[in-house]
């Protein structure tokens, strides 16, 4: 079969190696891709938002399946618009409605969703331009720390964790007025902070039925340590060592299982992933958000972990199958390590020539923000390779990560030295 995949990340180049192991996926496209996707699949340039150009390449090329990578086509609604067209419907999105991608395109709707389905969440409250002081006010109710979050989507930027109040309260002023976040924050939600260790659940589901992939725990901030910025993710381990059986009977049972029941009785369209992302606080498990697609940096380590055939399973999410198909997952631990630009998250250059990747040995350096200048492979974006290893532990596939990284180079290249370092 013929398969396009939209996006252009480490997320993407991953989803993309993974689907070509499959004897079903015939000829992959990804649009637009970059210099990995290029190496191994043929790259289209079409913006994945661009869905009439999509329309006409699916027609033209006769496509089989489209997987959607990021979640902005999907809040845009390319499920219902593929749904809609008479030339079209017949084709299987893997991704949700525009209704179920509100799970991530609204943090008001997701926490919404959560209170009503019973699945345990930090308190919340939602604000506005018009009742800021009402939300300066409910500040005052908090301890500090205090989470601020934007309601709509800000490329994984619009969720702030401050300490002083004051500092909160200007900061609220600042997206709700000062457009900090743009339309993304027209609306704010203020959370009750958790004090815990973070973890990520992945679900893949047809709606009906699902099935939990690995698990897997990513590093946001930019500095060692967990300092500094938050960024779209620096590296990730999977599995996640305390998320034992027990543990993640709890996530089944508390989450899993009603947010699945909850979409249905909702009728909420739903073919693809869903991420959870929790909190462990004291042994049990709180959603701090939903993203309706793999997250990235940990597609590069939860992905590699399955044994069974990626496209096998997309078929059975498009025919609502999934129960039919069983779910093989590699007992090894994979690591995922960032190579990114300096001065990323905020500015950086691009178009640097990245040396050394043909020297990569017993890892898989999955191309985040790279593309190809007259042959050279060149950064252009922040997050440029992800390293990913195997081992029988974290330690060993995180050193191999390393070992891997040390053969790369590029002009200003950064990467986080102690990733794993709280397990």
């Amino acid at each position: 079969m013929k398969i396009l995949l939209l996006g252009s990340g480490g997320r993407e180049h991953a989803l993309a190696w993974k689907m070509l192991l499959s004897p079903l996926c015939d000829k992959l496209f990804v649009a637009p891709g970059n210099a990995g996707t290029a190496g191994i699949a043929a790259n289209v340039d079409i913006n994945p938002l661009d869905f009439e150009s999509i329309k006409g390449f699916v027609l033209q090329e006769e496509i089989n399946m489209v997987v959607v990578g990021p979640e902005d086509p999907l809040v845009k609604g390319i499920y219902d618009y593929f749904k809609k067209d008479e030339a079209l419907k017949n084709i299987p999105v893997i991704g949700p409605s525009k209704v179920g991608a509100q799970l991530e395109g609204s943090k008001e709707f997701a926490k919404q969703f959560m209170v009503k389905n019973n699945i345990p969440t930090p308190a919340y409250e939602s604000f506005t331009k018009e009742t800021l002081e009402e939300g300066c006010t409910f500040l005052t109710t908090l301890k500090a720390p205090y989470v601020l979050k934007a309601d709509g989507l800000a490329a994984g930027k619009g969720v702030l964790v401050i300490q002083d109040l004051s500092e909160a309260q200007d900061e609220l002023r600042n997206m709700l007025v000062g457009e900090k976040f743009g339309q993304a924050s027209t609306k704010v939600v203020i959370e009750e902070f958790l004090n815990g260790i973070e973890l990520s659940c992945f679900v893949l589901t047809d709606g009906k039925s699902y099935k939990i992939l690995p698990t897997a725990k990513d590093y946001k901030r930019i500095g060692e340590g967990d300092t500094g910025l938050n960024t779209g993710g620096m590296g990730a381990v999977s599995p996640v060592p305390f998320a034992d059986a027990a543990f993640m009977e709890k996530i089944e049972n508390r989450i899993v299982k009603p947010t699945i029941e909850g979409l249905k009785d909702a009728h909420i369209d739903y073919k693809g992933f869903i991420f959870i992302g929790l909190f462990n606080v004291g042994g049990d498990p709180l959603v701090i958000e939903y993203n309706v697609r793999m997250g990235d940096p940990e597609t590069e380590v939860v992905i590699p972990r399955l044994k069974s055939d990626l496209v096998e399973l997309f078929q059975a999410v498009a025919k609502q199958e999934l129960d039919t198909v069983n779910l093989e997952i590699d007992e090894r631990t994979a690591s995922t390590i960032m190579v990114v630009s300096g001065g990323y998250p905020e500015d950086y250059d691009k178009g640097m020539v990245i040396s050394g990747l043909e020297n990569v040995e017993g890892s898989i350096a999955f191309h985040a923000g790279t593309k190809l200048d007259n042959g050279n492979v060149v950064t252009s974006g922040g997050r440029v390779i992800a390293v990913t290893s195997y081992g029988s532990d974290f330690n060993e596939a995180i050193k191999k990560s390393y070992q891997n990284i040390d053969k790369l180079s590029f002009d200003k290249m950064y990467f986080r030295k102690d990733i794993g370092f709280d397990l």
